[in-house]
């Protein structure tokens, strides 16, 4: 099937059954992608409802896949064709420059509101002059464990990956013992999408390894720290790790997290009112913390996430979808979500606001974690970003699964970078 077809295969399967149920005609029907990772589509629904709500329009909400590789590729294929269905997308951190050409200009619309936001992301979003996206919320990888596990067997939250794999293993091989043989030390996302470049950039940034590629461009990645980096946590697959970590993303992660089945799971923070939910079987027993140091000289890294609301330039409706993507990202909206759903504002001054840190302390007490998280190097790559870190997660998944060797893998991954950069620097 060609991409046109299929596009519109899509966009008709999706509104068809979206338009059948409705009966009231209103002055404009919008549409807005959404992710469904945890609870994002049923906020996204509330959210798009109060708007519709107050402004009498009505929105009709398309879901997309969980991977943000498949969304990303879903998204291309619909803009390149052109599509006017779909007025509002919801994009990741690192898709600005990707996406650009097929994104209003939001500025006229924003106008001081993007004075509330982190400064960093609302340049992260503004390519060649142009406020492409608003930031809808922000993420920060976070490390999860058992409280009730470290009490027990008289362990304290790892400061570095050593401590985590040496706990994580204790832990594990005792409950076992007592007769939990689905018991795994340590759950993370390592399939080959970009959920592992995160992880992995994680481990490489913590050893002091770089970021890939730096901010001038230059290609950092073929070096011992990053090589030992990746060295170590190919060592947690089989032993604290189960092998089908390297088909994880982080549903599969907290599914066996939130299962009771984890001591130390790595996942993102809307993760934290799920754990806490009425019907998790780890309720009251979750702590939440920093990523681990990749040893006494490394740091803790966490890569910077997070996605964006941005208005397709194709939609018939830019001016009411611009006012939607600005209610969706104003101070009240992001305090709901926070509150409700733990996900991280974009505003600073929300991130003193006592309803929000009672609901989710994590927020004020890794401030410093969200603030000063480690950046994909997309602004550098541009749109190339995507293809660079392809070949990043590929070569380290080929690690993981012992197809390939760290230092082989990442002088190839090197040279492949170069290549693609035409001459070693974007």
């Amino acid at each position: 099937m060609n991409n046109r077809k299929s596009v519109g295969l899509f966009v008709s399967m999706a509104f068809g059954a979206a338009l059948a149920g409705a009966s009231v005609a209103h002055a404009a029907t919008l549409s807005i992608s959404c992710g469904a990772v945890g609870q994002e589509f049923e906020f996204c629904k509330t959210g798009t409802e109060a708007w519709a709500k107050k402004t009498g329009n009505e929105v009709k909400l398309i879901s997309t896949p969980n991977s943000a590789t498949e969304r990303l590729a879903l998204y291309q294929q619909l803009l390149a064709a052109g599509a006017a269905d779909v007025d509002v997308f919801q994009i990741d951190v690192v898709w600005p420059g990707t996406l650009a050409n097929h994104l209003t200009d939001l500025t006229p619309y924003a106008k001081d509101a993007v004075k509330e936001h982190f400064p960093a992301i609302i340049k992260n979003n503004t390519v060649d002059g142009k406020l492409v996206a608003m930031p809808w919320f922000t993420d920060a990888g976070l490390l999860y464990y058992r409280k009730d596990l470290l009490a027990k067997h008289g362990a304290q939250p790892p400061q570095t990956w050593q401590e985590l794999a040496e706990t994580a293993k204790k832990i594990q091989d005792a409950e076992r013992a007592a007769g939990n043989d689905k018991m795994w030390g340590f759950v993370w996302q390592g399939r080959a999408y970009e959920g592992l470049t995160c992880n992995a950039l994680e481990w490489v940034a913590s050893y002091n390894g770089g970021t890939v590629v730096d901010e001038s461009g230059k290609i950092t990645i073929n070096n011992p720290q990053a090589v030992a980096a990746i060295n170590n946590a190919a060592g947690w697959v089989k032993t604290i790790s189960p092998e089908g970590v390297l088909n994880y993303t982080e549903e599969e992660s907290r599914g066996v997290f939130q299962s009771g089945n984890a001591a130390f799971m790595r996942n993102w923070p809307y993760a934290w009112p799920l754990a806490q939910g009425p019907e998790s079987a780890i309720k009251d027993k979750v702590g939440v913390s920093a990523l681990p140091k990749g040893g006494a000289d490394g740091r803790s890294a966490a890569t910077l996430g997070g996605w964006q609301l941005a208005v397709s330039k194709y939609s018939k409706n830019q001016e009411l979808a611009a006012d939607l993507v600005m209610y969706l990202t104003s101070a009240e909206e992001q305090k709901r979500r926070a509150v409700k759903g733990a996900y991280n504002p974009t505003i600073e001054s929300l991130y003193k606001d006592q309803e929000i840190l009672a609901a989710a302390p994590f927020m004020g007490e890794l401030y410093d974690t969200f603030v000063n998280a480690v950046a994909r190097p997309s602004t550098v790559t541009g749109a190339n970003y995507n293809q660079a870190s392809n070949q990043f997660w590929n070569a380290v998944h080929g690690v993981l699964s012992g197809r390939a060797k760290a230092d082989a893998s990442l002088a190839q991954l090197e040279a492949s970078l170069k290549r693609m950069s035409r001459g070693g620097k974007w």
